[in-house]
This record gives structure tokens, sequence and C-alpha cells, in this order.
């Protein structure tokens, strides 16, 4: 009997040994399993491939476009802190597409704004020839056109009396003292008297108390600066005469630009009062010195005013072929990798190639082509840059808090 017992109590001991080593373990093992799996689903969060603000610490569907989230842990590898990655199924959904920057003869057209103006180099001062009073003016607005010998103005000059007197005493002695005689006559001729004037006062034997003052030069009157009555000295103005039959298409280059203008160039210049004409000059004037304010350099060409077609103060626009030579710092993107914002121009880089990750930088912009840009600094040969879906890409810099056309 004792000796039942004790073998049903070994074999249960046995039992229990077997069990334990054959479920227990199983037991434990699923258990930790379940830890595990418990602790990864705490650690894993979801979001949405179009609407990266979305996270969630579970799958589901995102509650803006119904889209099946995405566990971020697919987007592997670390990045810069001033970079910032998009699911594939964000940049595929986005058709977002990218370039790499190359160099190339950069050619194309520079458009440049301006207006006309009147061309200085013909810009005259019609002025008084001696002292007096302004008896009658025939010429009272800006604008009128005057010929040369037409009669400007009257006017009573007091010192020109004395003068006469002189030149009818020195005509009287001529045949004795023929010096005498031609001096007179030369200091009415500094008064710009012409001998035809000397010889009628010489030839009526009276004294004149009035002069007229003649155009020495054909133009527009662009400004009247004496009124009738007016007390005026030997050479103070009367009128600002401008001579239009050429003129000049002034027009504001910024820095930028500046190194593919050079004097002589050819530049098609448009306006919009004649749309369907094209009028062809050379570049004849690039201004030294830059405007501090607005950050632009003049540049000039001289058109000539046929029919007076072209008014002062017309706007126009000039057009210049540009060529830049091929070089490895003739760097060229397409226009539609820039976006722009402010004073600022900016692109975005995909610094991984096999992977979606972006960086945003701010470019200087050299001339222009048809498509593209040239790039003065900020990219180097070989990046990345996006060209398409540019918007999308920023707006998911700013929805992770990068660096964007929003902030900097």
């Amino acid at each position: 009997m004792n000796k039942s017992l004790i073998q049903i109590s070994i074999a249960s001991i046995v039992g229990l040994c077997i069990g334990y080593l054959v479920f227990g373990t199983d037991t434990n093992a699923e258990v930790s399993s379940l830890e595990k799996d418990h602790i990864h689903n705490q650690e894993e969060s979801w979001t949405c491939s179009m609407h990266p603000q979305i996270v969630q610490s579970e799958e589901g569907d995102c509650p803006i476009c119904g889209m099946d989230l995405t566990p971020m842990s697919a987007i592997s590898g670390t990045v810069h802190p001033e970079e910032f990655t998009m699911t594939k199924n964000a940049v595929a959904l986005a058709n977002i597409q990218t370039t790499k920057v190359g160099n190339r003869i950069a050619k194309g057209a520079l458009i440049l704004s301006g207006k006309i103006t009147a061309d200085e180099s013909t810009n005259t001062i019609q002025a008084s020839y001696f002292t007096g009073r302004i008896e009658k003016l025939f010429v009272n607005t800006t604008g009128e056109r005057i010929t040369k010998g037409q009669k400007l103005a009257v006017i009573y000059a007091p010192e020109l009396i004395a003068a006469q007197q002189e030149l009818l005493t020195a005509a009287s002695v001529k045949e004795t003292q023929p010096q005498l005689y031609t001096a007179v006559r030369n200091k009415l001729r500094l008064w710009k008297l012409s001998d035809a004037q000397v010889n009628a006062i010489e030839e009526a034997g009276r004294i004149q108390e009035k002069f007229p003052i003649f155009a020495t030069v054909s133009g527009i009157v662009t400004h009247k600066i004496s009124e009738e009555g007016d007390y005026v000295k030997q050479g103070q103005p009367l009128f600002n005469v401008s001579n239009l039959n050429t003129v000049w298409a002034e027009f504001d280059a910024y820095e930028n630009q500046i190194r593919v203008l050079q004097d002589g160039q050819h530049i098609t210049i448009q306006t919009n009062a004649y749309p369907d004409q094209k009028f062809e000059t050379k570049l004849t004037f690039i201004d030294p010195q830059l405007n501090s304010a607005t950050r632009t350099v003049k540049v000039r060409a001289v058109l000539k005013n046929k029919n007076n077609m072209f008014k002062p103060g017309m706007f126009v626009k000039g057009s210049v072929t540009s060529i830049e030579s091929n070089t490895d710092q003739n760097i060229t993107i397409p226009t539609s990798a820039i976006l722009w914002t402010g004073k600022r121009s900016i692109v975005y880089v995909k610094t991984k190639p096999d992977q979606p990750v972006f960086e945003m930088r701010e470019v200087t912009l050299g001339s222009s082509g048809d498509d593209y840009y040239t790039i003065l600094g900020g990219l180097a040969l070989g990046d990345e840059v996006v060209t398409n879906g540019t918007f999308t890409v920023d707006a998911a810099a700013q929805l992770q808090g990068k660096k964007s056309m929003m902030n900097q």
C-alpha cells in the first residue's frame, strides 16, 4: 500500500514537471510576445500621406481625405534638422518631379521696363541777350513748337539806347575813325543784333527803344520761365527748349542683370501705343553708379523720333538678347523650380537620391531665358531640385515646422 502511494506521488511529480516544460514555456513566450506587440503598438504612429499633420496612435482612415493611414516607420533613416520627409505615396499622388541642375550656354531675352525721356544732349535754353523789360511774349504755353529765327519776345532795353547813340555818332565819323565805327558795331553784335538790324538803325538815323528776341534753335518749349512784364537780365532764361527729333529710352536694370549688359548691345523696344511695331536700336549708356534706394542702374538707348511718335513720359519695354558663356559656374534651373516670396527666391532640393527627403534653399537669380534662370548662388552642379509639385513640398515643410516660403 505504502509502495503504491509512493509510486503515485512520483508519477504526479514527474507529470507536473513535464507539463511545466511543455506548457509553461509556451505560455511565457505568448505573454512575452503579447507584451512586445503591446509595446510596439504603443511606439508606432500612423499618418496620412497627403496630410502629414494627421498623426494617430493606431491605424485607420485620415479624417480629412479618408485615405488609409500609413505607419510612420515606413519612412526610414535619419534626416538633418533642416530637412524633412514625405511618404512615397504622397510624392506619387502629388506627381512631384525633380531635375538635376546643370550648366549650359544660357541664351535668352532680358526684359527691361522704362520710359521715354527728352534727349538731354539736344536741350537748350533760350535766353535774353540784353537787360530789360519784356513788353510782349509771342510764345505763351509749354509744348509749342518753335523754329530757328522765329520772333519770341519784344524787350524794352534801356542799355541799348546808349549803344545806338554811340553807333550813330561813330557812323558820322567812320571815314576818319573806322576802327571806332567797327568797335561800336561789334558791341551791338554781342547783344545778338544782326547786321541787318544794325544797318537799319544806322540808315534810319534814330534810336529804337524795343528790340525783338529771335529763336536760335528749333524745338519744343518744355518749360516757360518768364512772363510778360518781367524784368530780365542779360543771359536770363526765357524758355527751355528740347529738340525731340531724337529721344531717350531709359530703363532700370537690377544688380543681377548688370553683368549681361554692355554698351552697343542690341535692344528691341516696344510700347503700348504701337503694340504691333518693334523699334530696333542699341544701348548707348549704362550708368556707372547704382541707385542705393532702388538697387538699379539706368540703361539708355537713343531712338529716332520720326513723326513725333514717341512722347516723353511714355512707358516702353526693352528686350535685350543676353548670352552667357558655358562655364562650371553657370548653373541653370527650370523656372518652375523657383518660388518667389517678397525679396527671396527659393527652391526645394531632394537631398537623398533614394528617399523622399527635401530641404529648402534660398537662391540668387541671374539672367533669365524663356523657361529657365541662371543661378548665381545657393546651388551646386548635381543638386536635384523639385520642378513639379513645388507648392505641395512647401506645404509639407510648413506642416512639419521646417524652413519654407512662410518661415525661415
